[in-house]
């Protein structure tokens, strides 16, 4: 469940407005949903200001479906990562609202805005174009996490002229996520030249000894720049929100009673 939905509906009983039995009968969708293949998690909302996301690879269409109607019945927005386009048609059709963004495999339902991050937006960086599917997957993620993020593609060490060219724009951003394979150099670059946060994202991009993104891997861990953060090989989900639990939170709507008391 959303907090805004929990707190506009404490404050309608509170108020009048809503009746005991209403908000008992709302309430009685947390914590969880049993569904027999899954358990959806309503309260994540609650414990960690983001709705359970929704992993689509190994599960049906009809799966993801069910699971994405349970969240939007329960008032919640709905992320989908590693979506197929075959799957996401068969969603679409079922889901009003469904949108699908092929180069990142996610697909979303928005029902409402997610409140906006203060601060500047989160740069999204990429060594090459072949990086750009993960980092749009970190993309996708932030935006359903209300979190602004500037592109800045195919800016790798092979050419570091470009990453120079972007430095004054890179130094601008609250926190930078950093997508890179072959020997997965850049977020060391990166990490050297800002204070802000920086998160590392290995992909399994390369030839026979890149080995499917270990090597990139094991160079982000082993950074000479103090501090930079490494998620799992392709994972730009888990970047997204490494950041958000880095920057400040969505700051919270005042109440009537708190506009009272001022």
């Amino acid at each position: 469940m959303d907090p805004r939905r929990v707190r506009e509906l404490l404050e309608g009983v509170r108020d009048g407005g809503v009746g005991v039995e209403e908000a008992v009968e709302a309430l009685q969708k947390l914590p969880f949903r049993e569904m027999g293949f899954a358990t959806v998690d309503h309260h994540r909302a609650l414990r960690q200001g983001v709705p359970e996301v929704i992993f689509g690879e190994r599960k049906t269409a009809e799966q993801i479906s069910a699971i994405a109607e349970a969240l939007v019945s329960a008032g919640q927005n709905v992320l989908v990562t590693r979506l197929d386009a075959d799957k996401a048609e068969v969603i679409g059709a079922k889901i009003p609202g469904f949108r699908y963004a092929a180069v990142a495999r996610t697909g979303a339902v928005e029902l409402a805005k997610p409140p906006r991050r203060p601060g500047a937006p989160v740069a999204v960086v990429t060594a090459g174009t072949t990086d750009i599917s993960v980092a749009e997957e970190a993309v996708e993620t932030l935006q359903a996490l209300g979190i602004e993020a500037l592109r800045m593609y195919d800016i790798g060490v092979a050419g570091i002229h470009r990453l120079l060219h972007r430095v004054d724009e890179l130094r601008q951003a609250s926190a930078a996520i950093v997508c890179a394979g072959m020997e997965g150099a850049l977020p060391s670059v990166v990490g050297g030249m800002l204070s802000t946060p920086v998160v590392a994202v290995p992909t399994s991009v390369g030839y026979g000894t890149a080995l499917n993104g270990f090597t990139a891997l094991f160079a982000m861990l082993t950074s000479c720049a103090s501090g930079v953060v490494v998620v799992n090989i392709d994972n730009g989900f888990g970047a997204a929100m490494a950041v958000h639990r880095m920057i400040p939170p969505a700051p919270t709507a005042p109440t009537a009673a708190n506009d009272e008391t001022r």
